[in-house]
This record gives C-alpha cells, structure tokens and sequence, in this order.
C-alpha cells in the first residue's frame, strides 16, 4: 500500500488542502442534504480524505443515505477496518468489509468507493481504492447485480458524518478533507489523487474542481468556517450544517499533517479523547501512578511548540517525554528522559529527579505554553504568554545520549497528566484545530499553526528563538 503522507515532499505549485472539518463523535455531528431530484442511479463515485480520532466501540459512518428501505454506505467499523455497504431495498444488503484496518490517528487516507454496476465484470461493480491502491482483500463481498441502480440520490437524505434517517446515529469521529460525491460517473482514485514524482510511494491530492459532478453531485473543502457545508462544484448543492461550528474548520489536512494526541497511548487507567484528539479527560484511579497522554509525532531535532489549556480537578503535570510506549507501570516522570512542570506548586521533575523551584502555579482556564529546544537541549514553560523563570530554561537529555529505547527510535513527545484519580482536563492546541477557542490568532515563524500565544514572544536562556508547530510542513523544513 502507498505511504500515507508523512511530510509534504511535494514539489513548488502542486495542489495544497487549505482546510478540513472535525466531527466530534460526543456532537453528534452531520452534513446533510435532501436528494429530491432524481431517481437510483448505476453510477457514481464518494472520495474524501480522513483522519480518525478515537475509534469507537460503534460504527462511524463517513457517509450515508437510505431510500425506502435500501441504503448505501461507507463506514469505519469500530476495530477500524472499512466497509461499503449496498442495498436497492430488494436483494438486500451486501456489504465489502475490509480484512486490514485504518485506524492511525496521525495519518491522512485517501479513500474512493466506486460504484458501476454496468460493468461486466461482476467484481468491478463496487471498487474500494485507499492512497490510491485499490482494495482486494476483503472479509466479506458479495456483488452487486448488473445494472443494480442504488438510492445515493432518490428521494431521501444524503449525509456525510454521520447516518441520517430515523435513527440518525453512528456518527464519525476524526477530519474529513476534500469530500466529493460525483453523480452518474465512475471514477477511479487517480482522478482525485497522485502519487509524488519525488517520492513516488506518497500519495497526494490534486485538484478535483474540473471533474463532472453530475447535476446531484457537491464538492466540499471546507474554506468558509460560516458555510462548512458549502458546495463549490458549481452545483451549489449545499449541506446543511448539524452540530457543527466555526471552530471545527481545521488547518490540519493531507498536505499538512499536525500533531495530535494519541488515543493508542493512553496510560494507565486510560483516559477519554475528544475534539479531533486535542481534549483528553483523565480517566479512574490509575493504582499510585500518573494518568497521562502523549502525542502523536515525537521529535528529534529542531524548536518545537503547543498549547494547553487547563480544565483542572487535581494536581496535574504537562511537559516531555522519551517513550511512546512506556513500562505498563511507570509513572509519567519516572522515565530518566522526561520532564513535567507540576500545576500546585509551579516546580518542574527531570530524568526522575527531585522537584526543582521553577516558576508560577497554574490552574483552570491557565494556558500553558510548552517550548522544545532540541538543538540546545532546553525546555520552556510559559503561562498565559508569560516564558517562567525569566526564560531560564530546564536543560533536558540531548536525543543523541539517550539509551532508552533502542537506539535509533527516540523522540521527543508532548505529554500531560494528572496524580492517582481522574478528572482534569487538558484542552491541547498543536496548532492545527484547537480544543479551546482561540482569540487572538497566533502563527508559527513559518506562517503554520493557529495559538492563543506567539511561539517566538519573549527570550529564551537571553537568546531570541523562534519555536513552531508541528506538522509535516515544518517537520519537512526544520528538523524534526
């Protein structure tokens, strides 16, 4: 299968997703509208991009529509795999389910359901294509029958995110990017996608706005935060917007991958991700250890910057750390490589040492700057803007000199975390969708990222730096 873009290699002037949508599961969001206008059709065509969140224990339809008893759907089953399923409303239901799963919460997919039952070929009725692959292995699939017309477009709703009918349930939870419904025509992944002519295993976007959408067919991108279901086919078939805001239009996309948290770790008793993985409630007791949760991309090199904003019930610690995968007993600033600053009392714990004097408390609605230096080997902490300490910074374990884990495998990864019981909030901005509002509008140097704070303001050890987000545009450009 094709590398899900891990860095933008892309060359100057090729196509960039300026922006896509979050759909929160707990909002129970949804894009709909009202296909009143035609009848079952023999041919169309779904793509999209997306970004799963936590995987929940349901299903999470990407989209859906049912017509007096059929229904056609693209799903996300809850171990991850994928599924299309067809139904006319009177040979019943088949169902494609995928034997591999897609359930990376720091990767884009690229996914195309292709639907053709004029062809011949009883297989190539129904093709399922991700990053630009097409999809062969299956757990279930049975065909469609020639020239089975499907109700995509008959009568009823037609959703993206969630299902819509009387029920109106299993809502998607992640980013969707680039979501085109194509009406009356079968197209294949390379009319959405391409693969890089640099790096030929990374499959990337490219423009879809010549494509024919057919007169029922939308194209959403997501660029008016006032309209995220405003079609820009030229059909102006517009979806109305159901629990969904401003604040879910995300700069977070195929073409620059951001940081998130990661619900695959998720220590010990385990905590509750939400809002596109950047809110994390800490969970139960976690039996004399730290409840915490880390970050999706850890680093190696290079200046590096993210917000949290407190939500607090308890003493709780934000900081660094080595280990993507921590002992199934160790406590967030046990690692001889990891570094908190501590909310009660304002003092900072490195490489599992004693509590040192650092800088102010911080409590509920505090927000907390978090500054890696890995080309000095320093770590910040600022508190609404303010860098403590008079920007004297707590010196950390260079990468290189690192013993743990196996050589080769280190990195640098934001971390949070909450002592012995649960219930405080941690409301992260790693620039690419917050789980906080943010007022004032701050980019990195490089012109990526949307923070409460600049990451340059203030001085850092007396020097001027210039501390970023992470995400595969920066990661490609400065280190990481």
């Amino acid at each position: 299968m094709a590398i899900i873009i891990p860095a933008n290699s892309a060359t100057a002037g090729a196509f960039e997703v300026a922006n896509s949508c979050r759909f929160n599961f707990g909002d129970s969001p949804k894009l709909s509208i009202g296909n009143d206008k035609g009848s079952n059709v023999t041919k169309f065509t779904f793509s999209c991009w997306f970004k799963t969140s936590t995987v929940n224990s349901s299903y999470g339809r990407i989209f859906y529509t049912s017509s007096a008893g059929g229904e056609v759907n693209f799903t996300m089953y809850a171990a991850g795999e994928l599924a299309m399923i067809f139904n006319d409303g009177s040979a019943g239901e088949r169902s494609w389910l995928t034997d591999a799963i897609y359930r990376d919460p720091s990767a884009w997919y690229h996914a195309v359901v292709r639907y053709d039952s004029t062809d011949a070929t009883a297989a190539d009725r129904q093709q399922l294509w991700i990053n630009g692959v097409r999809v062969t292995s299956f757990s279930e699939s049975t065909n469609v029958a020639e020239n089975e017309a499907m109700p995509v477009f008959n009568d009823e709703n037609f959703a993206v995110g969630r299902e819509v009918d009387a029920n109106d349930r299993f809502s998607f939870d992640g980013y969707l990017a680039e979501v085109c419904l194509i009406d009356g025509t079968a197209y294949t992944a390379t009319d959405f996608g391409e693969f890089d002519e640099d790096s030929p295993t990374i499959w990337k976007p490219k423009d879809v706005s010549t494509l024919t959408f057919g007169a029922k067919g939308f194209y959403l991108d997501f660029e008016d935060s006032s309209a995220l279901g405003n079609d820009v086919s030229g059909n102006n078939n517009d979806l109305t917007v159901s629990n969904l805001a401003a604040t879910d239009q995300a700069t977070d996309t195929p073409t620059n991958n951001f940081c998130t948290g990661n619900p695959l770790a998720n220590y010990h008793a385990g905590g509750t991700y939400s809002e596109g993985n950047c809110k994390w409630v800490s969970g139960g007791t976690a039996g004399g250890n730290t409840l915490y949760n880390i970050s999706t991309v850890g680093v190696t090199a290079g200046k590096w910057y993210c917000e949290v904003k407190m939500k607090q019930s308890n003493t709780s610690m934000i900081g660094i750390t080595d280990k993507e995968q921590p002992d199934s007993s160790e406590a967030m600033t046990q690692s001889n490589y990891a570094a908190a600053y501590k909310s009660n009392d304002g003092k900072y714990i490195v490489n599992a040492g004693s509590a040192t004097t650092y800088g102010d408390s911080y409590t509920t609605d505090d927000i907390v700057g978090i500054y890696i230096d890995l080309d000095n080997n320093k770590l910040y902490f600022g508190k609404n803007g303010t860098v403590q300490n008079s920007g004297t910074g707590i010196t950390i374990t260079g990468i290189s000199a690192m013993t743990s884990p196996a050589a080769g495998s280190q990195g640098c990864y934001f971390i949070g975390g909450t002592k012995d019981n649960g219930g405080s909030t941690f409301e992260y901005n790693f620039g690419g969708c917050s789980a906080f509002t943010v007022s004032s509008a701050n980019s990195d140097a490089n012109g990526y990222g949307n923070f409460e704070y600049d990451p340059s303001s203030g001085t850092f050890d007396s020097a001027s730096k210039d501390f970023l987000a992470i995400c595969t545009k920066n990661l490609g450009s400065d280190g990481g």
